[in-house]
């Protein structure tokens, strides 16, 4: 069976394990202070043409949501997201088991907007409710939309206006940044607080690229990564996969791959009369199919099941990855 659940299902893309397996026997120092961190470090700073950032690797998503959140929030304050928020539906109540309330909206295609945000401003006016703080976004979203450039602009200068730092999850940041009028790397970092280049996600073992653009964000983070078990004593390995990953285009190049896969499967779904449940233009595809279809689909493949749309049709996911094959979503629409 062929499984289209997620894409962090296989292991690493060949170019990252390649310099893994050169730098294996190389002794260094630990916890992120040897020589191939501080090379991505200059490497992305580099391309994010701006030398004043803080930048510091972790293993995991949720890790680096929980860890800077809580370590961004008094302990009366609160972050903004959409209902469908990957904080507020799939980790576990991580940031509220630091203390920190989640306040939410209904999602539109995945996004907040700025009305959202005004609106919860307006809703927590005084010191008998929690402060809202922070604005957390995904790019792209748990509905594989983006946010365009103009969109980002108008949410951080919403939060300008509001007193709110702007983190964005970068998760499947490779797959956004490919898609036309998408914020490039440099103008997320012009336009939010802090930031993360999702690795795990993107053909690396594991690992993500966190990037504190305001100075507020900066002080004595690394206590707050070793407070809460986060400070990787083989810290190397995450900056020997991130210097892959931005080797040559290489982070880009997968995020257009993955892309074209589900292009495929997305373009198979319309063409035999499948509806979406919402049209998004990055790895991520939410096909509503009836239940004849899926019980043949599940035969052969593994998708995630989404929700029901009625009593006779189902909304489900498929994500492609770096490791996906053209070939495996042309066989894929031929069954279907």
């Amino acid at each position: 069976m062929y499984n289209f659940a997620s894409d962090y299902l296989e292991g690493a893309h060949p170019q990252v394990m390649e310099a893994l397996n050169k730098t294996n026997f190389i002794q260094t120092v630990g916890y992120g202070e040897d020589q191939y961190c501080q090379k991505a470090k200059d490497k992305i700073k580099a391309i994010l043409e701006n030398e004043n950032v803080d930048i510091h690797f972790l293993a995991g998503g949720t890790q680096t949501n929980m860890i800077m959140i809580s370590s961004a929030l008094k302990d009366y304050q609160a972050v903004i997201a959409v209902d469908s928020g990957h904080i507020n539906v799939h980790e576990t109540g991580a940031v509220e088991f630091t203390g920190h309330k989640i306040l939410t909206k209904p999602h539109q295609d995945g996004k907040m907007i700025p009305e959202m945000i005004d609106e919860i401003m307006r809703e927590h006016p005084d010191e008998h409710m929690v402060q809202p703080k922070m604005v957390y976004i995904s790019q792209t979203t748990e509905y594989g939309t983006y946010y365009t450039l103009e969109e980002l602009k108008a949410i951080y200068e919403c939060c300008q206006k509001n007193n709110l730092y702007l983190f964005i999850d970068g998760a499947r940041l490779g797959s956004a940044l490919v898609l036309k009028d998408a914020p490039t790397l440099q103008e997320m970092a012009l336009y939010s607080d802090v930031f993360y280049i999702g690795g795990t996600k993107m053909g690396a073992l594991f690992g993500e690229c966190l990037v504190i653009i305001n100075d507020e964000l900066k002080t004595d983070f690394r206590y707050h990564i070793k407070q809460k078990g986060a400070m990787l004593a083989k810290g190397r390995l995450l900056g020997v996969q991130f210097n892959a990953l931005f080797e040559n285009d290489l982070y880009l190049e997968i995020g257009k791959h993955e892309n074209e896969c589900a292009d495929i499967l997305r373009k198979g779904f319309k063409d035999k009369g499948y509806k979406m449940y919402i049209e998004s233009p990055s790895n991520q595809i939410f096909p509503i199919v009836d239940q004849q279809t899926l019980e043949k689909i599940n035969k052969n493949y593994i998708t995630t099941y989404m929700f029901k749309i009625d009593d006779q049709h189902t909304c489900i996911r498929l994500v492609t990855s770096w490791a996906t094959s053209k070939e495996i979503c042309e066989q894929f629409i031929e069954e279907l």
